[in-house]
């Protein structure tokens, strides 16, 4: 089974919001693309859902894990600002099932990491827009090819 990375869904104006940054929540858009992912999940029962500390991103991902049951572990090397190698050393050390739900700054640098590596992408990311995923597939151990899946409308 792959290992499935998502940005968070869309959240809040950053500009409008007063609290803490790690505190902002997802639009009522961001729910409802919360809720679309969970209802077209089409890839088997994951075995354990993580996401960075931040709100918008647990948000992202309860309506998924409350579908299969599982709990949603929050993960701070896979929250915003945090440096890529360590992103990466989570994601690869991840097992099979494994979905993470991060940022935008954060995603796109591990999975330009497993490219230099060798592992191919198919789909058009175009830029990785919130709701957006990465399905990641490893083969002999090693992540070898990734599928872009567009965000839910």
């Amino acid at each position: 089974m792959p290992v499935f990375l998502i940005r968070h869904a869309k959240a809040g104006s950053r500009s409008a919001w007063t609290e803490s940054d790690s505190l902002r929540p997802l639009s009522p858009e961001g729910e409802d693309q919360a809720r679309a992912i969970a209802d077209g999940w089409a890839h088997g029962k994951p075995t354990v859902v993580f996401s960075s500390p931040r709100l918008r991103c647990v948000q992202t991902v309860r309506p998924l894990a409350d579908r299969f049951g599982l709990e949603v572990i929050t993960e701070p090397m896979v929250e915003e600002d945090t440096p890529f190698e360590q992103a990466l050393r989570v994601v690869e050390d991840a097992p099979d099932g494994a979905v993470f739900a991060s940022h935008g700054d954060v995603i796109p640098d591990v999975v330009d990491a497993l490219i230099r590596r060798g592992m191919t992408i198919t789909g058009s990311a175009g830029g990785l827009r919130k709701g957006a995923m990465f399905v990641l597939h490893r083969e002999n151990g090693r992540f070898a090819r990734c599928e872009y899946v567009a965000p839910p409308r």
